[in-house]
């Protein structure tokens, strides 16, 4: 098995032929778990993303209206993160993928989030999704 640094996406899964905004170790804080003494209070999660696009038209013109506004997608998953709460990573993984599927210059998003402390004697629990455009 490939040692692979938790919370970092492995890079053999990604599509060679398209182009990727990374977004690495974004810190948020929200309520997640499902026992009660995880539901207290915002905990931190670390989210890693990658975004496969096409970014030629971006590169060609060297305007944001041609780019993958990743600003724009990191406000929106800030928003949906700290506003809401969540039983499991693995629904926060999903609802992240699905913020960053709505940009129309995104073909895929990984998202890998992980739970700092959530296992004793771990540094942390990660979960990462791959989810594509549906045609």
């Amino acid at each position: 098995m490939p040692n692979v640094e938790c919370g970092k996406p492995e890079h053999r899964t990604l599509n060679p032929s398209m182009d990727r905004i990374y977004i690495r170790d974004l810190g948020l804080r929200c309520i997640i778990g499902v026992f009660p003494e995880e539901r207290r209070e915002k905990q931190d999660v670390v989210i890693n993303i990658v975004l496969e696009c096409d970014l030629r038209p971006a590169a060609r013109s060297d305007h944001l209206n041609d780019a993958v506004d990743y600003k724009a997608v990191k406000k929106r998953i800030l928003a949906l993160v700290e506003a809401s709460e969540f039983n499991l990573i693995e629904t926060l993984a999903e609802r992240i993928s699905e913020v960053c599927l709505e940009n129309p210059g995104v073909a895929r998003a990984t998202v890998t989030v992980d739970k700092p402390g959530a296992l004793r004697f771990a540094r942390s629990v990660a979960v990462e999704i791959t989810r594509e455009r549906q045609a």
